[in-house]
């Protein structure tokens, strides 16, 4: 399929770029020192993800361990609410660790013990990353460091409690906001004196080239599962696919599956309290052009062009920037990124648990409630949601700030 230009046929074969580049979005922003471990990371993962072992090994741990391919269920109770577009979610709050994040973890948890690394390192907001990074490196005998800001650590009490049971070491970080960027800068501080022996597995289709192209790969399973899916049940492609956006991840791994399909996409960010510079975190719809924690995209600033600061009720999408590939796709035009505010999310949360008996991720609950928006609005035909990860991490968060609706 041709869109303004591009080929999305051949589209994974052509971006990113040799450079790491999605049109001007993406590359490696970081010091000399540390490029020369991603050219090594680069490197490793061009050689073994054409390797037939790897890739069958890697086939093995998603089916037997990560409990894969997740299904995709039927909204039908809340599709009769909204009207005649049938809902439906991909599953992957039913993937092992309650999340997307372990598709890209053990891949990238394999890719540490071809090179020979004892160590993997990240940064988390919800937890979900900690949590799937913790557990791929108990499935691989590595230690594991887990950098998480005090607020996050607040709110996300019981992933951290899972992250330590499963041995990793989870390393408060204080300064700033102390929420998933300050995670970030205090991850890269780290991985900077560590990368010899270490790895710095991303937790999104962020950071430095390869990481956007590495972790969209691992997590185009999502995708590629639920097109196959979604046809051997319907019939048909679905009209529209939503997702929520932070970094990306779960977008990226869904929306790798349709691109080529004449259907809609959705990117849904977080508006948090209003469009107030410091009260939402929609990078993409209030953003600028601005490169951070080593690859260029677009992000949101303070009046000094520093990454200004942001909120979200969602630990997990409370970043100033999106992943270079959406801000390619963004400026395309071939994916609509839109925003829903705390209160439509927080509804959509009680919504989905009430009619259908899935307590959904915060972060997730921000496609649902845009895909419930976006049904009555259609009229007909039908709506993919990625349930990205399941609500067993908010639940104390919720009923403390909004009690039982």
């Amino acid at each position: 399929m041709l869109y303004n230009g591009i080929d999305f046929e051949t589209y994974f074969k052509n971006y990113p770029d040799k450079d790491g580049y999605f049109g001007k979005y993406g590359g490696v922003y970081i010091s000399d020192e540390l490029k020369a471990a991603m050219a090594e990371i680069t490197e490793a993962y061009f050689t073994i993800c054409k390797s037939r072992k790897f890739i069958a090994e890697l086939r093995r741990i998603r089916k037997e361990f990560q409990g894969r391919p997740t299904p995709i269920s039927h909204l039908e109770r809340l599709s009769d609410k909204l009207g005649n577009v049938q809902l439906y979610v991909k599953r992957e709050d039913l993937n092992h660790t309650g999340a997307h994040k372990l598709n890209h973890c053990m891949g990238e948890a394999l890719l540490a013990k071809y090179m020979g690394k004892k160590k993997v390192i990240a940064e988390t907001g919800a937890g979900q990353h900690g949590v799937a990074l913790a557990t791929a490196a108990a499935y691989f005998g590595l230690e594991c460091d887990i950098y998480m800001g005090t607020v996050d650590i607040a709110k996300q009490a019981p992933n951290v409690a899972r992250m330590k049971i499963l041995g990793a070491n989870v390393v408060e970080v204080t300064h700033g906001l102390a929420t998933l960027k300050e995670a970030v800068d205090a991850a890269f501080a780290a991985y900077a004196r560590e990368y010899k022996d270490s790895i710095y597995c991303i937790g999104s289709v962020m950071g430095p080239h390869p990481f956007p192209m590495m972790v969209r790969d691992f997590q185009s399973v999502v995708g590629i599962e639920a097109r196959e899916q979604f046809v051997e049940m319907t019939g048909e492609l679905p009209d529209a696919v939503v997702a929520c956006v932070g970094g990306g991840s779960n977008a990226m791994g869904l929306f790798s599956g349709f691109l080529n399909d004449p259907v809609e996409i959705y990117g849904i960010e977080p508006l948090g309290k209003g469009p107030k510079l410091g009260d939402h975190a929609a990078s993409l719809k209030y953003g600028t052009e601005g490169i951070m924690h080593g690859f260029n995209s677009i992000m949101l600033k303070d009046e000094n062009g520093e990454p200004a600061p942001v909120y979200s009720v969602a630990s997990g999408l409370d970043y100033p920037s999106s992943g270079p590939e959406h801000a390619f796709l963004h400026d395309l035009g071939r994916v609509k990124y839109d925003v829903v505010n705390d209160e439509e999310t927080i509804d959509a949360f009680f919504t989905l648990s009430r009619l259908e008996g899935i307590i959904p991720a915060i972060e997730s609950s921000h496609a649902v409630a845009y895909g419930m928006k976006l049904a009555k609005t259609m009229g007909r035909g039908s709506v993919l949601i990625n349930l990205s990860g399941r609500g067993d991490k908010d639940m104390d968060y919720i009923l403390q700030n909004y009690g039982i609706r």
